[in-house]
């Protein structure tokens, strides 16, 4: 096997890993932008905030597996959901008002919404 194959198959491994979330907006767009549709851009996770699921990316275990076993050492775990409970909208919509004041204190606007 050539460096070149197998630099092409890392290269595809690595594309669809890391393609998880999809989103309306980028995760770091402008102050004043509005969603396209749904499916119509990736989010890279290079930004602060995951317009998919909501909260910020740094705690998003939704889209960052690895966060997953500190949520559930912490006890911070919905088993019926799949989520961090402080981040189960679905049990408890009232959690994400947490969420939305860092990104309104961030940006000085209102976040679009989760669309997952």
């Amino acid at each position: 096997m050539s460096i070149r194959s197998l630099s092409l198959g890392l290269l595809a491994t690595a594309a669809i890993g890391l393609s998880g979330c999809s989103s309306s907006e980028p995760a770091s767009g402008p102050a004043g932008s509005q969603p396209a549709s749904a499916t119509s851009v990736d989010h890279s996770h290079g930004g602060w905030w995951c317009v998919e699921h909501g909260v910020p990316e740094g705690v998003c275990a939704l889209c960052d597996k690895s966060l997953v076993a500190k949520f559930k050492a912490d006890g911070d775990w919905c088993d019926e959901h799949n989520r961090p409970e402080s981040q189960c909208f679905i049990c408890g919509p009232k959690r994400a008002e947490k969420f939305i004041a860092q990104y309104e204190a961030k940006t000085g606007r209102k976040p679009p919404e989760p669309t997952e």
